[in-house]
């Protein structure tokens, strides 16, 4: 039978999140039926919701970093079962069939992958459907290859949030090689900053925050940062000058990068994670000198991302959170424009009222 699913829901851009109800799909054979317990709050869920990229359809549950506990499974699941701890992150679905997908790089599906809200779902998100909807809800169904096992050494809420925080940083680290002996420079240190710091830390890296002030200085430090640079100190900035091999850049606001730019080292690359609504201006003089790159690097596939979790639980690793109700995500997302969060907003889904 369909599940009936309580949610928040934003119904147009210029309006609150509400309460809203729906009916999730009957679970099918390949299916995983999960009672969510806990949802990160991301900066993509705010701009989903402004419909800043201008693709949003309305009524829309965000969410794409979801904790929570089995509670059915499906006849063909083999790797699941009832009450196991499992999450679910930024997709539910692919084409399986294109060469990313066939090299466990889901996210990169070239006829695109359906991401856990406001994606067409061909499976039926529910009996009146059309589109995807998130994790502020407090269940959820999703096909068993789409979701993750959390390690029993996590806590669940603040393991929430690495679904999409803990993997979008993990995935350029391990790209780029960062191990004992590289020199990493992580610009913003908020929801995935911070976890970049942590991640490279762990992974041996020598890691700088670059800032805007010193007021998250003692943060980065405890968080296993060795330096902390501030990026409008032109004499520290230019001193620094090419001793980075990589820039994990998490800043989502249009901003100034040329400059960060003469910190890499030769064949330095600058990774860009925040999404930017607007063009960052690049030149080509500082690429060319040094041969550096500027790209880009989205969350991670389904193996990757099991990888990351197992990792966080092997070096004692989760966010920082701050755990709100459902009724508080208006205000949450007032705050997390002013970058007012240390580092992740969490919902706790056993609030939603009946």
């Amino acid at each position: 039978m369909p599940i009936a699913t309580r949610a928040f829901a934003a119904t147009a851009s210029d309006k609150p999140l509400t309460p809203y109800s729906f009916e999730r799909r009957d679970p099918g054979p390949d299916d995983v039926a999960i009672q969510i317990k806990y949802a990160g709050v991301c900066h993509s869920d705010l701009h989903i919701v402004k419909n800043d990229l201008g693709n949003t359809t309305y009524p829309i549950v965000p969410g794409h970093e979801i904790a929570g506990v089995v509670t059915a499974v499906g006849q063909n699941v083999t790797r699941f079962k009832v009450g196991d701890r499992v999450g679910v992150g930024c997709m539910v679905d692919s084409c399986r069939q294109c060469k990313p997908c066939q090299e466990g790089e889901e996210q990169y599906c070239v006829p695109g992958m359906t991401q856990t809200y406001g994606s067409p779902d061909p499976k039926g998100a529910g009996v009146d459907q059309k589109i995807t909807q998130g994790g502020y809800s407090s269940a959820i169904v999703v096909d068993q290859d789409f979701v993750l096992r959390i390690p029993d050494s996590l806590p669940l809420d603040a393991a929430a949030p690495l679904l999409c925080a803990g993997i979008t940083t993990y995935s350029p680290l391990k790209t780029w090689g960062v191990g004992p002996g590289s020199k990493v420079a992580v610009v913003g240190l908020g929801g995935l900053g911070h976890m970049a710091v942590k991640l490279a830390a762990a992974m041996g890296a020598e890691v700088t925050v670059l800032s805007t002030s010193n007021r998250k200085r003692a943060d980065a430090e405890r968080m296993g940062a060795r330096h902390f640079l501030i990026n409008s100190d032109k004499e520290a900035m230019k001193a620094a000058a090419e001793t980075f091999d990589l820039i994990i850049n998490t800043v989502s606001a249009t901003h100034e990068i040329s400059g960060h730019l003469q910190l890499l080292a030769k064949d330095g690359t600058m990774v860009m994670l925040g999404l930017t609504t607007e063009g960052l201006p690049v030149f080509a003089m500082p690429l060319l000198w040094r041969r550096r790159r500027v790209a880009g690097s989205l969350i991670g596939g389904i193996r990757e991302t099991q990888e990351m979790l197992d990792f966080c639980a092997e070096h004692g690793i989760a966010c920082d959170i701050e755990m709100i109700a459902p009724e508080q995500i208006n205000e949450a997302y007032a705050r997390m424009e002013k970058s007012d969060v240390r580092y992740r907003f969490v919902i706790d889904i056993d609030k939603l009222a009946a």
